[in-house]
């Protein structure tokens, strides 16, 4: 299999609805696969957006769903009798804005979405995230929790709790990009102590510098 590009949503996303921070890619296999067309299902602007933070890794065939794919379950019949005839349309009791949207979709910073997942409408995954292969995401994702499975479950959480708040205070993916070049042995380092210790240093000299 020929090797994935990596495609940067912040410099080739052009539905108005879908925002992406610095680096984060989707894993393109096809040359005639499009992120938007193909990744971003039943988008239409203007009723929800899509969120990406920075530094998230999106593998090949993931899909987000969006709102227009809902249909009503308050009603009698779940069937989109709207979509079908204009004179059905002109008959339905309701429009297009009374389908319930469960708000934006919002993907955090490094998070990590495995091969073929699906994200549901309205879902929000936290910052350090790991989505399984195939998962399908119908609830909130907390930060740094790692979930599989049809519906997606918890597995385990990435780190503990003090790590995990020392990440989020750090915010190290709004670090600039020279302290990003600084920061990448320890960001890739598996001594967990040293990395923290390392990265720390790098946002209190910034702090230092700008007073």
């Amino acid at each position: 299999m020929k090797q994935a590009e990596m495609i940067y949503l912040k410099d080739t996303v052009k539905s108005s609805n879908i925002f992406a921070g610095k680096y984060t890619y989707y894993a393109k296999e096809k040359a005639d696969e499009d992120f938007e067309e193909d990744c971003v299902l039943y988008n239409k602007e203007g009723r929800a957006k899509l969120i990406f933070g920075s530094f998230t890794s999106i593998a090949n065939g993931v899909r987000f769903i969006m709102p227009a794919a809902n249909h009503s379950m308050n009603s009698i019949s779940t069937y989109p009798f709207m979509a079908v005839k204009k004179d059905w349309y002109e008959r339905a009791s309701m429009r297009a804005k009374d389908i319930p949207v469960k708000g934006d979709t919002v993907i955090g910073n490094d998070v990590w979405i495995g091969r073929g997942a699906t994200i549901m409408p309205g879902v929000k995954i936290g910052n350090g995230a790991v989505i399984g292969s195939r998962a399908v995401v119908a609830k909130d994702v907390p930060d740094y929790a790692i979930v599989a499975g049809n519906p997606a479950r918890l597995i385990r959480y990435r780190f503990n709790q003090e790590t995990i708040d020392f990440l989020n205070k750090l915010e190290w993916w709004n670090f600039s990009d020279e302290q990003i070049e600084e920061a990448i042995p320890f960001l890739t380092n598996l001594d967990l102590e040293e990395s923290k210790a390392g990265l720390l240093k790098i946002k209190n000299r910034a702090k230092q510098t700008e007073q």
